[in-house]
């Protein structure tokens, strides 16, 4: 694990601890994407060490809320539950992404009983607050996931299905959903961009 993630170790048992069984802490180490997960205080998702992130590109990354390199409070459902997530990533002193802290809630009980008590509420319209987003530099983080998901591999020594298979895993992941990522992905494995159009065809089962 770097060891620009060892302090976030304790800092997610403290988190668990003060939220409760209802929390889940998830550290991620992005210098191995395939099994980027390196830590996990509580269970809420059933999350394990030696898994991959899920949920880093397309609700962090793409996020319009992504501000001061953290996302606040978005939603996805695992294992039935609706969850509430934040999560922050983590930069070296070089300003390159090495790691993400992912906080999960299970929201469930309360949203049920907060739509029991809202039958009993008159309907509020409160006002639209716009939100603050700062830009960050989306394709140097691509590219970087890039390289770390590459791990260094040369393009030539590298068979076309082992291409295929990162290309896939990329695809899993959001990371074309990022502009520009094509061009990016063509340039690291040697080929051009009609060749990784060719791969994501047959990635997504168009061939």
């Amino acid at each position: 694990m770097n060891p620009i993630l060892t302090p976030y170790i304790s800092m997610a048992d403290m988190l668990v601890e003060t939220f409760g069984k209802s929390c889940e802490v998830v550290l991620h180490d992005l210098n191995n994407p395939e099994h980027s997960v390196v830590y996990v205080a509580g269970n809420v998702t059933a999350r394990q060490v030696g898994q991959n992130f899920e949920h880093l590109v397309k609700d962090v990354m793409l996020s319009d809320k992504l501000n001061n390199d953290y996302v606040a409070n978005y939603y996805f459902e695992a294992k039935g539950k609706l969850i509430r997530s934040s999560t922050q990533l983590i930069f070296d002193q070089h300003h390159q992404l090495v790691g993400a802290l992912c906080i999960n809630i299970d929201t469930t009980p309360i949203t049920e009983q907060i739509a029991y008590l809202n039958e009993f509420l008159p309907q509020l319209n409160p006002a639209k607050q716009e939100e603050q987003t700062a830009e960050l530099p989306l394709s140097d983080m691509v590219e970087n996931l890039m390289d770390k998901i590459l791990n260094g591999q040369s393009p030539t020594a590298m068979s076309r299905d082992e291409k295929i298979e990162k290309i896939r895993f990329m695809e899993q992941k959001g990371l074309f959903l990022m502009k520009g990522s094509i061009d990016k992905a063509a340039e690291k494995l040697g080929v051009n961009k009609v060749t990784v159009y060719s791969y994501l065809d047959e990635v997504r089962g168009k061939r």
